[in-house]
């Protein structure tokens, strides 16, 4: 076997295992959406703007596993599991921190919160019940993340996935029973799929220790190691993780706030973006997949001290990434008669949703290559700068201020809106295509001296 097809190869044993886990948790956000749609129109609109703030912290706690991984695996290919340990110590200082202060915001402020997105009475007072309730998940969230993230790292890809499958399931499998009253619980609607995340978080966190005391895989899940100071370690993790964490949220905070314009438009337009984003997700599991392998075998190979290697499976990602992006719009577009059959929308709703579909069949390629090269092939090798000044210019400078000034200056109907929301991808592609073929990505981060 050559060495491009062993990177082939290689790519595939960490994407597939990722992939199954991105199938699962959007078959899942499905199904959340099918049995919210028996709630009402209201419930799908107030769990999707509360799950916009949400989504907030996620990504700040995808940026850090994207930190520690870029770390992880280049410690990995060298060999060196108790440094991933001492990166996994530093995580969590920041993980549960900043965990620890959005459960204190969901319980202390939630309409306050749901007022970021909308006006809309009815929606602040579901959605504030759904952040007080799904508050706790988010500590049990924290934990699970960093952890599953060092499990993918050192070759665990498949435990990491399981781990995530099996809250997932729990979640829907809690969320029927909640939310119709099966098995004799009262039917709770919308407080009921908070309590249903909120467990099936809790399950997962409990799996991840059950992985690190029982099965052992080679670096434990310890808290110990938060307490300690690795002066090295942590001013790499500073310098390479901190603008991948400020990456990450500029671009998430971006995204909430298009959640938030959309949302002024109304609850028909609030509905069409909350089922959209769904079937999106579902066309982006592949995308998603060869992003998150892609950061974890350059890392390694590059950790290796291969750099002409390295940059060959930088190549190698970024054309599975095209063809990934064109599988995902196909999905989108196979999937948009059933959104509009199934969608139990006024028919305004219906006409928005229509739309925003045929949009996403040519979108997702743009997000499958920039999280490719941005966030998996650049971070790979400690590049994380270059996406963060990309994303933070794209986003506020551009997509931002355009879909502001759309929306209140020249109040621009909501498809225009969207449309011109949806340009943020590929404005930044000359920029980042260059930056990929300079190479300059293409770095061995490790150190002897991590204390």
């Amino acid at each position: 076997m050559n060495s491009k097809s062993k990177i082939y190869q290689k790519v595939w044993v960490v994407a597939l295992p990722i992939v199954f886990q991105n199938v699962i948790d959007a078959a899942v956000n499905s199904a959340d959406v099918l049995m919210l749609n028996y709630v009402g129109q209201s419930a799908i609109s107030a769990v999707s703007l509360a799950n916009s703030m949400v989504g907030i912290l996620f990504m700040f706690l995808y940026g850090i596993g994207t930190g520690i991984a870029m770390l992880s695996a280049q410690y990995f290919g060298k060999g060196d599991l108790k440094t991933i340990e001492k990166v996994e110590g530093i995580g969590y200082k920041f993980a549960l921190s900043v965990a620890a202060l959005g459960a204190i915001l969901c319980i202390t402020i939630p309409k306050i919160l749901m007022r970021i997105y909308t006006n809309d009475a009815t929606l602040v007072e579901i959605g504030a019940k759904y952040l007080v309730l799904i508050a706790p998940g988010l500590i049990f969230w924290a934990v699970s993340a960093v952890y599953m993230s060092v499990l993918r790292c050192i070759g665990k890809v498949s435990t990491s996935t399981v781990l995530e499958a099996i809250a997932l399931v729990c979640n829907v499998a809690l969320n029927a029973v909640f939310i119709f009253g099966l098995f004799g619980a009262p039917k709770l609607g919308v407080i009921g799929v908070a309590i249903a995340t909120t467990v099936s978080r809790f399950i997962q966190m409990v799996g991840c220790f059950f992985v690190s005391i029982v099965l052992k895989p080679g670096v434990r899940l310890t808290f110990s190691t938060m307490f300690k100071r690795y002066k090295n370690l942590e001013h790499d993790f500073f310098t390479m993780a901190m603008p991948a964490i400020g990456n990450d949220l500029a671009w998430s905070v971006a995204f909430s706030t298009y959640a938030a314009i959309i949302g002024r438009f109304g609850d028909d337009a609030v509905a069409a973006y909350s089922i959209v984003n769904t079937v999106r997700n579902l066309g982006c599991v592949l995308c998603y997949g060869i992003g998150s392998a892609s950061g974890i075998i350059v890392g390694q190979i590059l950790g290796e001290g291969d750099m002409s290697e390295g940059i060959e499976a930088g190549h190698i990602c970024l054309r599975l990434a095209v063809v990934t992006g064109i599988i995902g719009g196909l999905i989108v577009l196979g999937l948009t008669p059933v959104a509009l059959k199934l969608a139990d929308l006024t028919p305004t709703a219906l006409d928005y949703l229509k739309f925003m579909l045929l949009i996403n069949t040519y979108y997702i390629s743009g997000t499958s290559v920039n999280t490719c090269l941005i966030a998996g092939v650049f971070r790979a090798g400690g590049d994380s700068k270059f996406g963060f000044k990309c994303d933070l210019i794209d986003m506020w400078c551009y997509a931002v201020p355009l879909g502001l000034f759309a929306a209140f200056v020249l109040k621009l109907p909501v498809k225009w809106v969207y449309f011109l929301l949806c340009t943020d991808e590929f404005v930044k592609w000359p920029w980042v295509f260059k930056h990929f073929y300079s190479h300059k990505w293409a770095k061995n981060i490790t150190r002897e001296d991590v204390d």
